[in-house]
């Protein structure tokens, strides 16, 4: 869900034995010596069952043909496990991954914004040590403006999930998504006014009004659509850039001064009290609101090509040697697509070309921000494909199930350290510092996102979006594992 999403990916096999198993048939998908064995008839009959003819739960199995495969009363169907997309009515490890990714991104901006005025150009004229500049110069350029991104694609990938839930439950989806946006929107303006005004929450409420109406698109009309928005949105982004160029020196030179005022009033209100970190934050509420429009044909944008995704089911770690080969090859066609635009970005916030040069620079950076998005979704999917990367998904995955809550407890842990809500540190610490925090705590969040997840279903900030979406709690579920399905009673929550 994107930062969301998580709380929305059901565990989507929470129904007793799939759809359609008839009497005398055994029940769920069971896994054997690493090979999947499907549901068969037990009547005596000698017959496929339906079930087994598809697999559970209407999975394609890859079985034998069932013209010319011949069997005794009882034998299990063995069907290879790579055939079988079994996180399709599981959750799915390789979306709770890749937002357990993304929330480092997040951080890693957050963290510097929450640290100081934000303008990672600000470095360069206060004589910042070769580190200080290093570490900004590189979160600019590789990670800025790419992960909310990269959430905003995985917010309309999970919408697949959330309408799926809705119809297994013989539910109208609508007015779920609609409780959903409301519930984001308020945990969003709360988070702006308590903690952070760089808020993400109110624009996916905002904005996923428009993936609420599309729902029901085709998987190549949100394609389409998403192309055009984009263009359009990139575009304005850059027609905006280009037209402050024309800005002169002299005036260039003012409004920066304005703004070194404006960040040295802010400083002194993240420094004095908690009162003024109120005030603060409220007074910046509305340029939270109006950032909005500029940047958002690139969310919607994300949205759709999300939502197309997850019509074609696109994040599935590549298992073929000539898949894996073309997703290399995609993942080095957008880093080379992308990069050269954040360069630009980092040079025209911390080079030599002067204050003209930052917006322009930031539109660039942010129409050519999603070549690089997918290029980490690229190679992230390729690196999940490995050995190595299957344990690195095992220790990502738990924080992308509970990415609401390990978004929201970011920004509470920033807030204390660099506001009078705690050690009132804004600005009084260089960037490398607060980067290397920035990874101690994502360190720590994934350790205790780990041991939660081990014992608790949800986080505490998915169960209270859930009680919101769904309007009731949901005691007791059918797990669906990697080994099968259960039926799970209440659990610890």
């Amino acid at each position: 869900m994107g930062v969301l999403g998580a709380a929305d990916q059901r565990d989507r096999g929470d129904r007793p034995a799939g759809p359609g198993v008839p009497p005398g048939q055994t029940g769920p998908v069971r896994i054997h010596g690493g090979r999947l064995t499907a549901p068969v008839d037990r009547s005596g009959s000698g017959r496929r069952s339906p079930g087994a003819a598809r697999g559970a739960y209407g999975l394609r199995t890859g079985a034998a043909n069932p013209r010319t495969h011949t069997r005794s009363p009882g034998e299990a169907v063995s069907l290879p496990t790579a055939h079988i997309r079994t996180d399709r009515t599981a959750r799915s490890t390789e979306v709770d991954a890749l937002r357990g990714f993304a929330l480092l991104g997040i951080l890693l901006v957050n963290a510097l914004m929450m640290a100081g005025p934000y303008g990672f150009g600000a470095i360069g004229e206060s004589g910042g040590s070769v580190g200080d500049r290093t570490v900004t110069g590189l979160v600019q350029t590789l990670v800025a403006g790419k992960f909310y991104l990269m959430f905003s694609f995985l917010f309309g990938y999970s919408l697949t999930f959330q309408t799926a839930a809705a119809e297994r439950d013989g539910a109208r989806p609508v007015p779920r998504l609609l409780r959903r946006s409301l519930g984001l929107f308020v945990l969003g303006l709360l988070h702006a006014v308590l903690l952070f005004p760089g808020d993400i929450l109110m624009t996916y409420a905002l904005l996923g009004l428009i993936l609420i109406a599309v729902r029901n698109c085709a998987a190549e009309t949100a394609r389409r659509a998403a192309r055009i928005v984009y263009g359009v949105g990139g575009s304005l982004l850059l027609l905006v850039g280009l037209a402050s160029l024309l800005l002169s020196e002299t005036g260039a030179a003012e409004l920066d001064a304005e703004l070194a005022a404006e960040s040295a009033a802010l400083a002194a209100d993240y420094r004095t009290d908690p009162a003024g970190v109120l005030a603060a934050n409220i007074a910046q509420l509305p340029d939270t609101l109006l950032a909005i429009l500029p940047m958002g044909g690139l969310v919607v944008a994300a949205f759709l090509t999300g939502l197309y995704g997850g019509r074609r089911d696109l994040l599935t770690v590549p298992t073929e040697a000539l898949h894996r080969a073309k997703l290399r090859r995609r993942c080095l066609l957008w880093a080379a697509a992308g990069l050269p635009g954040s360069v630009f970005m980092a040079l025209a916030f911390s080079g030599p070309w002067g204050p003209r040069w930052v917006v322009l620079g930031e539109a660039v950076g942010a129409v050519t921000a999603p070549a690089l998005t997918f290029s980490y979704i690229c190679g992230a999917l390729l690196l999940l494909g490995t050995t190595r990367g299957a344990r690195l998904a095992a220790l990502l995955a738990p924080a992308g199930r509970m990415a609401l809550t390990n978004y929201l407890s970011q920004s509470l842990v920033l807030a204390l350290v660099f506001t009078a809500y705690g050690l009132a540190l804004y600005d009084r610490v260089p960037p490398a510092a607060v980067i290397a925090g920035a990874f101690t705590l994502y360190a720590g969040q994934l350790a205790l996102s780990g041991w939660l997840m081990a014992r608790y279903r949800y986080g505490p900030v998915e169960r209270l979006l859930r009680t919101v979406t769904y309007a009731r709690l949901r005691n007791g579920e059918t797990q669906v594992t990697s080994t099968g399905v259960t039926s799970a009673g209440p659990r610890q929550s």
